[in-house]
């Protein structure tokens, strides 16, 4: 599968864009373990054009990532015509348009999937963006704002003629939020519309390789897009690409999961600080599947996710490995530290 020139190979699996999720370190890990293209968090418009300190940091990106796409939201077209010039600055080799976001401090003001309600507007910021910038652009959305307006299978062409190179379609409307099942159904229409001549990118539900595998042979589509199954888990990327390729796949050892948990952990506190840090990873630590499972965990979860201290978090997490999972440890070995 190709963006414009940038080749991301044979069926594609890419890390979606995630809010306090996808900082520069997780995006470096995914790519380390398969990761085809990773995005950033979503960048609001409004903010980097106002240069909002905690908002420009988003833009920073590492060439150890590439390919890397920004994403980029909001509701006016004259601040996102100038926030994706200020991101093509920044060099990415994608700039994405989040027209897909469903949280309601988004939504409700007109950006993210707010924009399915106004889909005149959304057309013209599209066209104006890439008309703006050199770099290919992107669009991401959903399938509509309701159950009553799917309308992807239309929307889908018109992004097209607006010159974007590639569309992520989350097979839920907007109403849906993140509840019940995501449909690939419009997906897989929408790339079965002999006009559609750019990728599509399916993304919604994708857990397991065997799911990953199903929608690429089911639906057809192009590429696929992992978004909450990474939370804490960036291994996903190794056991959906060994599936791909080879029709199965080695899950990675306790060892090495626990090492990349640690990972985490440490340069979270090292982009940040340490009480920061460990704050932005906590995500991370409640979502993972390493966890999930082990009976009387309770307890266990809840000193995990109060923890304040790396070595706090470390004791904890010694403590897991030993009780849970009977990994004696040497002394020192896969420490935290700061």
């Amino acid at each position: 599968m190709k963006i414009a020139n940038i080749d991301l190979g044979e069926r594609p699996v890419l890390l979606a864009p995630m809010e306090d999720v996808t900082d520069a370190s997780f995006r470096l890990m995914c790519r380390e373990q398969g990761a085809a293209m990773v995005y950033t968090e979503f960048v609001s418009a409004e903010a980097l054009v106002r240069n909002i300190a905690s908002t420009t940091r988003k833009l920073e990106i590492n060439d150890r990532e590439r390919p890397v796409a920004i994403q980029i939201y909001g509701r006016e077209p004259e601040a996102m015509v100038e926030a994706a010039k200020i991101v093509e600055r920044a060099r990415p080799d994608i700039l994405d348009i989040n027209f897909g976001c469903p949280v309601k401090k988004v939504a409700s003001k007109g950006a993210g999937a707010g924009m399915l309600r106004d889909i005149p507007k959304m057309l013209d910021i599209t066209r104006r963006v890439v008309d703006s910038v050199s770099i290919p652009v992107t669009v991401k959305t959903r399938l509509g704002w309701d159950c009553t307006q799917k309308i992807i299978t239309d929307l889908g062409p018109r992004l097209q003629d607006c010159g974007i190179k590639a569309l992520t379609v989350h097979g839920r409307t907007r109403s849906q939020m993140y509840t019940g099942e995501a449909d690939w159904t419009l997906i897989g229409e929408l790339r079965q519309n002999p006009y559609m001549e750019i990728p599509i990118i399916g993304n919604g539900d994708i857990t397991t390789p065997e799911q990953a595998a199903r929608a690429f042979e089911t639906y057809g589509v192009d590429g696929i897009m992992v978004g909450r199954a990474s939370f804490g888990a960036p291994w996903i990327f190794h056991d959906i690409r060994s599936y791909l390729d080879t029709g199965s796949y080695t899950p990675l050892s306790l060892q090495e999961k626990f090492a990349m948990l640690r990972r985490q952990i440490r340069e979270s506190v090292d982009r940040i600080d340490e009480v920061r840090g460990i704050l932005h990873i906590r995500r991370h630590l409640a979502a993972t599947p390493l966890f999930k499972g082990i009976p009387d965990f309770r307890q266990t979860r809840i000193a995990l996710l109060r923890a304040s201290r790396l070595d706090e978090l470390e004791e904890i997490l010694r403590d897991i490995e030993t009780r849970f999972f009977s990994m004696p440890r040497q002394e020192n070995e896969g420490n935290i530290q700061l």
